[in-house]
């Protein structure tokens, strides 16, 4: 290497950590933008429904805690979670859209983190859990398990977690008068407020949006021993390496649980908030 290169080479390496230091970070990228991307999911009621939903206001919610408006981007399910991350968090699709700053309603589960190295799951801000809504009249205030069920209609979302719960039930007993042609727990929750049905199997979060305030109905966990015990959290996705961005969204989102602001997002929705 002569004197020329070698200088060259030396000034490449001081530049290098001055460039890295003048890189922008992802919370400042977004702040000097003035716009947060969220991802939220297509038809995922009463989270997200033609532009309105309680993931559309959370997302309004956490930009303006950021000092910034939304831009949401609502996107289809792929296959997997893993395709959704991958998507809209650390690579973007192959058709050119995304990938988002941000993903909400994302499983706060440690085997699906350390899957997806590329990303980090923070600010948890809702429990969910498949559960059965009833008929009071017709099954009585109290529903101890699913045999109760038996040759009376249900319905149920067939390609679901409450649909494979209740396929499956009591070695299959259920499945002649099981009803899964519905699109989803809101679907089956409205059958079941409209006489179509006794029983609706779904999310908590679908079956309370429909039939909140209505004594007629009880609501209750899904009594399968295959149901996962004690729910689900979910809670934002980002980049592993936007540990700002990260730190602001959890700080956003205590903000939003400690002035009641998230829970009256549930609540506008008919869905009680679980922490």
């Amino acid at each position: 290497m002569n004197r020329r290169q070698c200088l060259a080479a030396l000034g490449a390496a001081a530049a290098a950590p001055l460039a890295a230091a003048q890189e922008a970070s992802a919370l400042e990228r977004i702040r000097r933008r003035g716009r947060l991307l969220a991802g939220i999911y297509h038809d995922m009621p009463p989270f997200h429904v033609q532009g309105e939903g309680i993931d559309v206001d959370i997302a309004r919610s956490l930009a303006a805690r950021l000092g910034v408006e939304l831009t949401p981007l609502p996107f289809h399910a792929g296959e997997n979670m893993d395709d959704d991350l991958r998507n809209m968090v650390w690579r973007g699709h192959y058709l050119g859209w995304g990938p988002a700053d941000v993903l909400l309603h994302v499983p706060v589960e440690r085997a699906l983190m350390i899957a997806n190295p590329r990303v980090q799951v923070v600010a948890p801000y809702y429990r969910e859990r498949v559960a059965i809504a009833w008929r009071r009249e017709a099954l009585g205030p109290v529903l101890e398990s699913l045999s109760a069920l038996r040759g009376r209609p249900v319905a149920v979302a067939g390609q679901s977690l409450a649909g494979w719960l209740l396929i499956g039930a009591d070695g299959g007993a259920l499945r002649e008068t099981l009803s899964t042609r519905w699109r989803d727990g809101v679907a089956a929750a409205a059958a079941l407020r409209d006489a179509d049905a006794v029983a609706a199997g779904g999310l908590v979060s679908e079956l309370e949006s429909v039939l909140h305030g209505d004594d007629r109905f009880a609501i209750a966990p899904l009594p399968a021993p295959r149901a996962p015990a004690g729910g689900w959290a979910v809670g934002c996705a980002v980049r592993k390496d936007a540990d700002d961005l990260a730190l602001a969204l959890q700080q956003a989102m205590q903000s939003l649980q400690a002035s009641g602001e998230l829970a009256a997002s549930f609540e506008r929705r008919g869905v009680r908030w679980r922490g």
